[in-house]
């Protein structure tokens, strides 16, 4: 396979210290709390804001969560992964579903830990909203950036998403 060649790009949030790669199209690729950069890729060069993504996820962070919703995101992964990333920028801002939930969604009903190891391994954090994914007891389970990460998104997505009448988060 081919090596892929991206965009770096590393900044300050309120949830800490982001690295957003992107290909030359403008497509995000990864966004983590990592700078490990996905299998299969070369640094093409650190650029501050390509494409103008870090303007856009300033945007996310000051109020404007609907924006993650126009932004182009493709992770690198199984079919079946890329199902699930699929399936979670589908859950409406300001709402949370469960695994058990995405695996029926899914038509694979006894699915749910696989689709916890698709959530685990999302290389696209934010963007591919794994932290709106909760325990089918409404806990908050596992984020690879941690809990109180998860809980501040959540969190700030409740507080300027649209209202969704019976959907929304309350924290």
């Amino acid at each position: 396979m081919n090596e892929e060649k991206l965009l770096v790009d590393q900044f300050d949030s309120p949830v800490g210290r982001l690295c957003l790669a992107v290909n030359e199209h403008g497509v995000i690729r990864q966004l983590t709390w990592s700078r490990d950069l996905l299998p299969r890729v070369e640094l093409v060069k650190a650029v501050r804001n390509p494409f103008n993504l870090r303007v856009r996820l300033d945007s996310y962070f000051k109020g404007n969560v609907g924006v993650l919703d126009e932004l182009e995101a493709e992770g690198v992964g199984t079919p079946f992964q890329r199902r699930v990333w699929s399936a979670l920028r589908a859950i409406p801002v300001g709402t949370t579903t469960t695994y058990q939930r995405i695996a029926i969604d899914l038509g694979k009903p006894t699915a749910m830990r696989a689709v916890g190891g698709a959530n685990h391994v999302n290389p696209i954090g934010i963007v591919v909203p794994c932290h709106r994914v909760i325990g089918r007891d409404g806990s908050l389970t596992g984020y690879a950036g941690g809990l109180e990460r998860k809980a501040w998104l959540l969190a700030h997505e409740a507080r300027h998403a649209p209202a969704r009448p019976g959907q929304q988060l309350a924290l």
